[in-house]
């Protein structure tokens, strides 16, 4: 049988497994394999190293199209210089992800624009690259699903919100809740409470949630579960969107003179 007919049927062969980056390169990694006189089984480890790669990267693709991210931040894009009192080694030690392995949570404090929102997103980005699934919904979005589950009925127990390994809640305290939404808000910790874990990023100090959340004693049973196998990484520092509107605004006045 010649080299040609073979190459067509495993051609064929791969597209009916589903292998489609195999079969993209394979006249490529041949040649390659033929060159440099490889064995056959460095040659097929090449192959299936360059299909895993492949679908991991499409795995990654589809669950952050599904994740609800705002946008997509490495912590390596986060600037620490920006925020000095900001304790670098606690932030970093959150992203070997063992938080995670415990059912654990994370609480990021600060005022707007000091970041919080990009670490948040930057854990959920590397938990995503690590196989785990996860969800992103600000608190405002959150209490209106929550909501419409509990009056069609339904628990809600298997959407993403409460079944990811790690949900990130945005922006908890920026808008009032009543009291309704904050009993809900409660089941959805409780929910998840040492089963996995949820990560909160609020511009209210713990004190005032109760006022937020209009219920004392149901605040402090959400503080309760959320504190007690947390790490809580308090900010304070500028806002970084503000900066960049002031280096914007001098720029402009610059161009003004020249």
């Amino acid at each position: 049988m010649s080299n040609t007919l073979v190459l067509d049927r495993i051609e064929s062969n791969l597209t009916r497994l589903r292998l489609s980056r195999i079969r993209e390169i394979l006249e490529h990694i041949v040649k390659a394999a033929e060159k440099q006189d490889k064995s056959h089984l460095s040659f097929l480890d090449e192959l299936l190293e360059e299909e895993v790669a492949h679908k991991e990267q499409r795995r990654v693709e589809t669950a952050l199209k599904i994740s609800g991210l705002p946008f997509i931040k490495s912590i390596d894009e986060f600037d620490f210089t920006f925020q000095p009192k900001l304790d670098r080694q606690k932030v970093m030690s959150l992203f070997d992800l063992t938080f995670i392995q415990q059912k654990g949570n994370v609480i990021f404090l600060g005022p707007p624009g000091v970041g919080k929102t990009h670490l948040a997103v930057s854990l959920a980005l590397k938990a995503c690259q690590f196989g785990m699934s996860i969800y992103f919904t600000n608190m405002e979005d959150l209490t209106k699903k929550l909501k419409k589950d509990h009056e069609a009925g339904r628990p809600g127990r298997g959407r993403s919100y409460y079944k990811s390994s790690l949900v990130v809640v945005d922006e908890v305290g920026y808008t009032p809740i009543d009291r309704e939404e904050c009993n809900l808000f409660f089941r959805f910790v409780a929910n998840r409470y040492e089963k996995a874990s949820t990560v909160i990023t609020s511009n209210k100090a713990f004190s005032d949630w109760a006022e937020l959340l209009h219920d004392p004693i149901i605040v402090t049973a959400i503080l309760d579960r959320l504190l007690h196998h947390s790490v809580v990484i308090n900010i304070k520092g500028n806002s970084y969107r503000l900066r960049c509107k002031v280096e914007e605004n001098e720029v402009n006045e610059l161009q003004k003179i020249n």
